[in-house]
């Protein structure tokens, strides 16, 4: 049996720029950082005494035979890439999926080691970074960039940088100190609201052309946003992330709606510097920059939404628990 952890992550800066139609070309980058909410895969052989030889379980529940007959993409094609048989996947969550925090890269990244841990395998972040990257993005031909299954995999606070030859993972060099009041200064909220990103990220890859102008911005605003934290401008990241939101929305006009940005505009009156809605957008969870001082204003002027303390977490994906089993292939079965 695997249990493996893998954290979700906010993005800051940099979005649409991970798109390979956009970075291949330009290059790109994100700043992001991995956080202390977790998705949790188990993960072990089906014993032989059901009916159905694989057995996955998240939102729903799956009894299947082969690996061809799960509805889940991920978990199906993940079997077929690493030749997994006879299953059972159990998949856990501290928050939502569906709300713009990486979840489903997350999950594939987590999925990914369990079964290389079942199978003894060990995988170094940058090779479980790159099977999610295709797992998620060939094998199960999903729309979107290519920066959660990093951020997933490796943990931390990072510039990531996108080529057309592959990435490279870069720490922000800023101390502990400093992490701790932007962390302190960082405020999320759940709007209620979960939703697939697929339609929306299709709509942001098409405007990859159309929206140049603004993507390079993005992608300046990394750059901009790592030397305020170097420097102590606290107050200077709020603001660009403000100015990130606003050229996000301008990017995808699907990003936001009108609900959205009146949460917004009233978080913004009661002395928030700046924000954003994390992932593709159109709901899930608001990220707002608020000195501390103005808080519990932005907490009354939201008093609908729930309110989600984190912390910026340094791990990435990891394996908690691991007992080697003894497993025969279908292949090389008694016939009994």
């Amino acid at each position: 049996m695997v249990i493996t952890k893998t954290p979700f992550r906010i993005s800051f800066f940099g979005g649409g720029t991970d798109f390979p139609g956009f970075y291949e070309e330009h290059g790109g980058q994100v700043l992001s950082t991995s956080i202390d909410k977790y998705c949790y895969i188990t993960v072990r052989h089906l014993p032989p005494f059901f009916e159905w030889r694989n057995n996955i379980m998240y939102s729903k529940c799956e009894h299947a035979i082969g690996a061809d007959d799960i509805e889940h993409p991920a978990v199906r094609e993940a079997m077929r890439y690493l030749d997994m048989h006879d299953m059972t996947v159990i998949y856990d969550a501290d928050l939502p999926a569906r709300t713009g925090l990486g979840t489903s890269s997350s999950f594939a990244v987590g999925l990914l080691s369990a079964f290389y841990a079942l199978k003894g395998k060990y995988v170094d972040k940058q090779r479980l970074a790159s099977d999610a990257i295709y797992l998620e993005r060939i094998l199960c031909n999903e729309t979107g960039g290519v920066q959660d299954q990093i951020a997933a995999a490796y943990g931390g606070f990072n510039k990531i940088i996108f080529a057309a030859d592959g990435f490279d993972v870069q720490p922000v060099l800023v101390s502990q100190q400093k992490k701790d009041i932007l962390n302190d200064n960082l405020m999320m909220f759940f709007t209620g609201v979960a939703r697939y990103s697929f339609t929306i990220q299709e709509e942001q890859e098409n405007n990859l052309v159309r929206k140049r102008a603004q993507l390079f911005r993005q992608k300046g605003l990394v750059d901009e946003a790592e030397k305020a934290l170097q420097r102590g401008q606290f107050d200077d990241f709020g603001r660009l992330l403000d100015e990130g939101w606003r050229l996000k929305k301008e990017i995808n006009e699907k990003t936001s709606t009108e609900t959205i940005d009146e949460l917004y505009s009233r978080a913004l009156k009661a002395g928030a510097l700046g924000g954003k809605l994390l992932g593709a957008g159109g709901g899930g969870f608001l990220l707002l920059y608020v000195p501390q001082g103005k808080q519990q204003n932005v907490r009354e002027a939201l008093p609908n939404l729930m309110e989600i303390p984190f912390r910026f977490e340094t791990g990435g994906s990891r394996v908690l628990y691991y007992v080697p089993e003894i497993y025969t292939p279908p292949e090389k079965k008694e016939v009994l």
